[in-house]
Order: C-alpha cells, then structure tokens, then sequence
C-alpha cells in the first residue's frame, strides 16, 4: 500500500491537502538496525512504513530491552506521547529489518494541520487508532492467558513469527523464550 491509499483509508481529503501531505512525507531507505529515536530523545518525525519491520522498546531495571510496539508493512510508527507533546520519549525505535520508510516531520505536519481541516481530521483519526490499538493491548495483558495474547499478535501481525527474534516477541507479550517456544509448539 502506497502512502496515499493509507491516507485515503483514514480520511477523505481533497485532492490538494492530499497532495501536499504525500509531498511532505520524505521517502528515505535504512538499513536493519538503525535507530530512528533513542529514550530521552524528542522523537521528531512521524514515519509511515512502505516496506520493513521496526519496534518500540525500552530497557528494564535489570537491563533487558522490552518490545513495547512492532510496526509492520504499510503502518504508521511514532513514539505517540514524544512526537504529539514534543517531549523526551522514554522508548526507543529500531528496524528490525531493512526498511523503506516515509517520513514528516512534527513542523511540517503541525503546518498542514492549519492549513487543512482533513489533515487536522487524519491526526485526530490516527491518534484514536494508535489509542485504540494501546488500550487492545493494556487489556490482552491484563486479560488474557500467553496463549490467547500469541494469539492476538499472530492475527494482528500474520507474519510476526517469521520477520521478528523470538526474544522481541516474547518480551512484547510479558512471557520467556522458554514459554513462547511452548505456546508455538502446542500451534
């Protein structure tokens, strides 16, 4: 999915804010393993992915890194509270491989809002889905056995198991390597 057509799937917009939004998105290619922010970082751009696979992640009181977020094929990837309040983010975001991103920044963004109701719209709409998807996730933790939150990131990213390290995943669903090789194996 181009940049457009995920725009268009959010918010009808006319034809001129759409066409200013996509140009004020900078297409840039990266390799696996660049950080795009590090914690105490203000994250400064919001990043629409073409093709790659990226994480959010944070490191505990014992040094380990926890996968908070995956972002995938043709989604949005941010650090929400960093980049909508321009403070320091306390995650990190790093390809997992290489990528193919679209990026706007947190200026050029903030100008288009302004100028255009339906870009003010998409922002809104976007950071509903992106609160939304949050509070899916809160509860799946809250709510859920290991099993049924595998699950639940296995239909939210079918291909997960195959693109991303099993330490991610498994730190992404509050359960051990040990653990999360049980769940696949009963799969």
């Amino acid at each position: 999915m181009k940049l457009k057509k995920f725009i268009r799937s959010v918010v009808e917009m006319p034809p001129e804010a759409l066409e200013e939004m996509r140009q004020a998105f900078k297409k840039v290619v990266l390799p696996k393993g660049t950080q795009l922010l590090s914690q105490g970082q203000t994250c400064k751009k919001l990043y629409f992915i073409e093709k790659g696979l990226a994480r959010s992640y944070y490191y505990n009181e014992k040094g380990k890194d926890v996968t908070v977020w995956f972002f995938s094929d043709n989604n949005m990837m941010v650090s929400v509270e960093s980049f909508f309040q321009q403070k320091p983010s306390l995650y990190q975001m790093e390809l997992l491989e290489d990528s193919t991103l679209q990026a706007i920044t947190y200026e050029d963004l903030q100008k288009l809002f302004e100028k255009y109701h339906s870009v003010e719209r998409f922002g809104r709409l976007l950071a509903i889905d992106l609160l939304t998807d949050l509070v899916e996730k809160l509860n799946a933790i809250q709510f859920q056995t290991a099993k049924e939150r595998y699950a639940f990131l296995i239909k939210k990213y079918p291909d997960i198991a195959y693109r991303a390290p099993l330490g991610h995943i498994a730190s992404y669903l509050g359960i051990t390597q040990e653990t999360l090789s049980r769940i696949r194996a009963d799969i």
